[in-house]
């Protein structure tokens, strides 16, 4: 487990201000926190270091570029066996149209988080590729109506 980062309310401001607009100049950034760019630079440079701010992202509008389906998956796998989970995850790590992937407890060992351009598209990727890997004993599809709530900005303590 990772140890965990002290924020003081510059940090905050600064994290907070990133997540809403990772593309802001480092000037106009430490405007909007009241702090200096040196500042500001320094404190992005160690919170990289550490760990806390991994990488910087811009975010594509799915429905623009045709994914019309929103598909949460539980999967079963085969067997528990390190490897057979391994070679889950790697099939996984290596899948583009699978977004998320959540090892869980319960009933299923997995959720998938899947984009498909329509059902045909996602009937065709269970059918045809995640369900013929040799890990996957099993699978339920659950489909998302709408869209109530998406955000990757952390609340900061």
């Amino acid at each position: 487990m990772k140890s965990t980062y002290k924020l003081d309310d510059v940090d905050r401001r600064i994290l907070a201000e990133l997540q809403v607009n990772a593309a802001i100049s480092n000037g106009d950034l430490a405007e909007h926190v009241g702090s200096s760019a040196a500042s500001v630079w320094r404190r992005i440079k160690a919170m990289e270091s550490r760990g806390l701010i991994r990488q910087s992202v811009r975010l594509l509008d799915q429905s623009v570029l045709g994914y019309g389906v929103n598909v949460l998956c539980n999967i079963r796998v085969c067997s528990h066996a390190r490897e057979v989970r391994g070679a889950f995850e790697h099939f996984v790590a290596g899948r583009p149209e699978i977004l998320e992937c959540f090892s869980m407890s319960g009933d299923w060992d997995y959720l998938l988080r899947i984009v498909a351009i329509d059902v045909s598209d996602y009937e065709h990727f269970l059918m045809n590729t995640l369900l013929e890997h040799p890990s996957v004993g099993g699978a339920s599809s659950h489909f998302a109506l709408s869209l109530t709530k998406y955000t990757t900005a952390l609340p900061l303590p």
